[in-house]
């Protein structure tokens, strides 16, 4: 695959959306003993209404569509990761305006939106244990595959998971300060932390459907 086009979109989170939903039960048997324990419902909910908000939008620039889609996505899940990944999606979608179709060198610029929104809505920072820490240095390599000599989107799409795997592995030694994570700081020793999972998620089903 050399680019994904418009009419590629909702593909493309139809495959977000079955690593969503294969994973929901496990997303939220972690997030129990963090949190409330709705996070793989939730995702699961979100990213499987996107594949349809896509279609159903009649907005010719590939950019503005995923933004509006995540502006939607927003009222269908408006929990705090709902939110997070919502935002997220709209600051990504604003960063490819006027864009015809996401080859390597977009993929990585939405990547890197994507990390901005989150930080920007969630007022977080890399290593604070949240999705920024699967999300952020999966935009970071990424990037830096993009702009490698012969770069191709499935090349910086590999580059993104393998970021993500990592990111979520640092958080075992991270200690949450946000949310119901932070009351319960001590149980996340040595715990890899449900958001960064849910990020990793994510990127996994870019990924699969870039690479199959």
């Amino acid at each position: 695959m050399q680019e994904i086009t418009i009419e590629m979109l909702p593909q493309l989170f139809e495959s977000v959306a079955a690593v969503m939903a294969e994973n929901s039960e496990s997303l939220c048997e972690m997030d129990a003993q963090m949190g409330d324990g709705d996070l793989g419902l939730t995702m699961k909910k979100g990213f499987g209404a996107l594949p349809d908000l896509l279609r159903e939008s009649d907005e010719p620039d590939l950019g503005k569509r995923i933004a509006k889609a995540g502006l939607k996505m927003s009222s269908v899940v408006p929990s705090t990761m709902g939110t997070l990944m919502a935002s997220g999606l709209m600051a990504a979608g604003k960063s490819l305006t006027g864009k015809t179709a996401i080859g390597p060198e977009e993929l990585a610029q939405y990547l890197v939106a994507f990390a901005e929104g989150i930080q920007k809505r969630g007022k977080c920072q890399p290593g604070d244990r949240t999705v920024l820490d699967a999300i952020a240095p999966a935009a970071q390599a990424a990037d830096e595959a993009a702009k490698q000599p012969g770069a191709s989107l499935s090349s910086v799409a590999q580059a993104a998971l393998q970021g993500a795997v990592q990111g979520v592995e640092a958080t075992r030694i991270m200690t949450p300060k946000f949310g119901k994570a932070a009351v319960f700081a001590a149980r996340a020793q040595e715990m890899v932390d449900q958001g960064a999972v849910a990020g990793q998620l994510m990127i996994l089903g870019y990924a699969n459907y870039i690479c199959k």
